[in-house]
């Protein structure tokens, strides 16, 4: 595709979303065809069967190609699931010329210090994304390049992931035509669509509910202090409806989304409503207050976890602007004010924000992690189009190109 042309796929659990859009003007994105299919093959956020998974992303990806009038060659994809682990590391490096100002170089050697990690062999490290920096002593630097000093401290968030995932994911996107750029992790693509520059430095929690797992990352002064990954979603609240209602998935599914609620107070304790049952008579009556309840306690499960989650990454009282939730399951209603009496912390909904062209789906929760991916893809392609990148001679390959583009990216503040 063309250098102002980038895409970006979703693989999740209950749906796969590939976007294909160019930069619009400095803060926004044009979209120029969206191609969203069910998923297959995915179970929790992983693969469990290669085939199904790679033809639902050859399907989706076919679509957002026929909406766009683009091939699509490649992509930046997102990836989630229970094997993904995360870790705060240090690197430490001496300026070998404290005359002169601290250089890119030095900075990469930093963070190359602090990606030495001991990790299991069936583990590979997706990000290293740096917190801040300190120069001789003089802590959170935003940026260390053109500072004068003779040792050079960086703080790091690493997040790994199951090599096996990793390799099954590339298998399906790669084997539906599609060359991989990257792997990002979801809940730092969320944040990118869904959270506003004040709400990162004060300090944040991202909770993307999705159908099959719950991403979490916390945000301290503009940087990522945590991330994980909770095997709980959406799709257990449309499981537990199935099982209390007695109706099938589809019937489950389509009553969380027309008459369910998180608060059941808020519900009519006369309302019914009709649904597809099993059974000879293959319809029933429900009360609408017993969604909102079976919906209220899943909800608040996950809840409790992610605030256990966010105890460990950070102080609860250093998160000023709270939790933004975003996904496909926070378009519960009501899902916000549970949220806030739960975790005790302000709560809103966050949505994809400037966006332009064939972007009307997208302005929902549920779109917050593919349009992260094409705001993570644009800030790669700013830097592959700057002079340092350009550099590269005719025939080196552009797969190094690339791979220089993510080492400068990895040096800019986040």
């Amino acid at each position: 595709m063309a250098n102002t042309t980038f895409a970006a796929i979703d693989v999740g659990t209950t749906k796969i979303c590939t976007v294909v859009a160019e930069l619009a003007s400095a803060h926004e994105i044009r979209i120029l065809g969206v191609g969203v299919g069910p998923s297959q093959g995915l179970n929790r956020g992983m693969v469990d069967n290669i085939h199904a998974a790679m033809e639902a992303i050859a399907s989706s990806v076919e679509r957002a190609e026929r909406a766009s009038g683009t091939r699509i060659l490649s992509a930046h994809v997102g990836i989630k699931g229970p094997h993904v682990s995360s870790m705060n590391s240090r690197g430490i490096v001496a300026i070998a010329d404290p005359r002169q100002p601290i250089a890119a170089g030095d900075v990469g050697r930093a963070l190359e210090s602090a990606g030495i990690v001991n990790i299991p062999n069936n583990r590979e490290v997706l990000h290293v994304i740096p917190r801040f920096y300190v120069v001789d002593g003089q802590d959170h630097v935003a940026d260390a390049r053109g500072m004068f000093g003779s040792r050079l401290d960086v703080e790091t968030h690493i997040v790994t992931a199951g090599s096996s995932a990793i390799h099954n994911l590339l298998r399906c996107v790669e084997g539906a035509g599609v060359h991989v750029d990257s792997l990002i992790l979801d809940s730092l693509a969320s944040g990118q669509a869904a959270v506003n520059p004040e709400e990162l430095e004060h300090g944040v929690a991202v909770v993307d509910i999705g159908g099959g797992a719950t991403d979490l990352a916390v945000y301290l002064h503009g940087a990522v202090a945590h991330t994980a990954v909770l095997p709980v979603g959406g799709a257990q609240m449309t499981g537990d409806l199935v099982i209390a209602l007695r109706i099938p998935q589809p019937a489950a599914e389509q009553a969380k989304r027309d008459y369910g609620h998180a608060l059941p107070s808020t519900v009519d304790e006369d309302e019914t409503v009709e649904v597809d049952a099993f059974g000879s008579e293959g319809h029933k009556t429900v009360e609408r207050r017993l969604i909102a309840e079976v919906l209220q306690a899943r909800t608040e499960e996950i809840l409790e976890m992610v605030r256990a989650e966010i105890r460990r990454g950070a102080p609860e009282e250093l998160l000023a602007a709270g939790v933004v939730l975003t996904g496909g399951a926070s378009s519960l209603p009501g899902i916000d004010l549970l949220a806030e009496e739960v975790l005790q912390l302000p709560a809103r909904v966050g949505r994809p924000r400037h966006l332009a062209g064939m972007s009307d789906v997208l302005h929902e929760p549920a779109y917050s992690t593919p349009v992260g991916l094409l705001r993570w893809a644009l800030r790669e392609q700013e830097i592959m189009l700057r002079p340092a990148a350009r550099q590269q001679r005719g025939g080196v390959v552009r797969g190094l190109a690339r791979k220089v583009a993510q080492v400068v990216r990895a040096v800019l503040p986040q």
